[in-house]
């Protein structure tokens, strides 16, 4: 995570890197996404607002989602924001949410299936469980996204990127990516509970 004024918008910015989340009433909250999924959270009642940035390490199918060992890792992403929110004051019958992401950029072994796609189903699913709205998307294509998210006005400014080889967060995704796959190699090996690395 990394904060600084910005000079356009008068105000802090944090910019979140995989694995991260953060949740402010004022801050503007950016990331920038190639195959991870950002997920904007609004409390229509308290003005709090937070975003998360998360990978699936595997493929998740729709029968078995909640119950995949990949899946342990989005519901975990998703409910650090969650409480972080109803921590500061949110409710969740008041929650509205933005999903953007699950874009084809990294590569993945024909083994994991179709990573994007299961970050994708995943959210969806999830948040109709949580009843929680999703009053608006941006998934899937062959581009990065770069996010900027107001939590006071819920207003999302969204920009694709041409090109994803220069991106330092894209570069911070792929590693990321390989954490996510080696702990879950390691967990299904040993065959134990989750165990959550420090980036």
């Amino acid at each position: 995570m990394f904060k600084r004024h910005s000079d356009k918008f008068k105000r802090t910015m944090v910019i979140i890197y995989p694995g991260e989340f953060h949740v402010s009433r004022t801050d503007i909250i950016a990331t920038v996404l190639g195959s991870c999924i950002a997920v904007c959270i609004k409390d229509t009642n308290t003005g709090i607002g937070g975003m998360n940035h998360f990978m699936l390490p595997g493929d998740v199918r729709s029968e078995d989602m909640f119950l995949s060992a990949s899946a342990k890792y989005g519901m975990f992403a998703m409910e650090q924001l969650i409480n972080e929110m109803i921590k500061k004051g949110g409710s969740k019958k008041h929650f509205q949410a933005k999903v953007f992401g699950g874009g084809h950029v990294l590569n993945f072994r024909k083994t994991d299936g179709n990573v994007p796609e299961s970050n994708i189903d995943f959210v969806r699913a999830f948040l109709k469980m949580e009843q929680i709205d999703i009053i608006s998307e941006d998934v899937g294509g062959y581009t990065g996204r770069k996010i900027l998210f107001f939590p006071d006005t819920a207003k999302v400014l969204l920009m694709r990127l041409k090109s994803t080889v220069d991106s330092k967060i894209i570069e911070a995704e792929k590693v990321y990516k390989t954490k996510l796959f080696e702990e879950k190699e390691r967990l299904l090996e040993e065959g134990g509970e989750l165990t959550l690395f420090d980036k």
